[in-house]
């Protein structure tokens, strides 16, 4: 391989660890919803204002920076429909929904703001009701956006609404986080992405070494 093999060799696998990193930077500020089956949490298919939760589901909310739906933070604790709603008791015409509220850690915080201590609630409501009118029974005030997004639950945050947070920035709360966390492996660069690093990194040092033998 030449000397400008070489230099373009190390020229993709600049543009590769350049291009990990920019994909790594980004993430958004908001409560993701989350319903509880079979032990696991389960990123939800609906929004709150349409989910109709039956009487007996668990449901739960994280406030988080996450980068997608894929890599959301999942509620860090799984109660069962008795723990949280045992001592509730059922009544004709009304449902029990089971609401986990995770208000997430200080890093995840907007500037100058504490997350409240992480809480569960049994919400008594219509049979009707969505998971909003559940949320909005036991966890008041709520504040929602002009997209219907929810922005706040129980008054947490004050302000904000699914901000973008760079990572880096002094000023956002993003950071690593662990892949018990995340649920999605983390957000890390992937074992393959990791691997093609490497084999990048093999065949730059390679024409490096081609090169020097042929002025030699």
């Amino acid at each position: 391989m030449t000397r400008h093999g070489a230099a373009a060799v190390l020229a993709v696998l600049l543009l590769v660890l350049g291009g990990a990193g920019q994909a790594q930077a980004v993430g958004y500020r908001y409560w993701s919803f989350w319903d509880l089956s079979g032990g696991s949490w389960t990123y939800a298919t609906q929004g709150p204002s349409t989910a109709r939760p039956s009487d007996g589901d668990v449901q739960g909310f994280r406030f988080a920076v996450s980068e997608d739906s894929s890599r959301a933070t999942k509620p860090r604790t799984k109660p069962d429909f008795d723990a949280v709603c045992g001592g509730t008791p059922a009544r004709d015409g009304r449902k029990r929904i089971a609401l986990v509220l995770d208000f997430g850690t200080a890093a995840d915080a907007p500037s100058g703001q504490t997350p409240p201590r992480a809480r569960t609630a049994c919400a008594r409501v219509g049979t009707d009701a969505t998971t909003a009118d559940a949320l909005a029974a036991v966890a008041k005030p709520l504040r929602y956006d002009t997209n219907a997004l929810l922005c706040a639950i129980a008054g947490y945050p004050r302000t904000g609404c699914g901000e973008q947070v760079a990572a880096g920035d002094p000023d956002s709360s993003a950071r690593p986080r662990s892949a018990s966390e995340s649920g999605s492996g983390g957000s890390g660069p992937s074992a393959g992405l990791l691997a093609g690093l490497a084999a990048v990194a093999a065949l730059g040092a390679a024409a490096i070494w081609q090169a020097r033998r042929r002025r030699h």
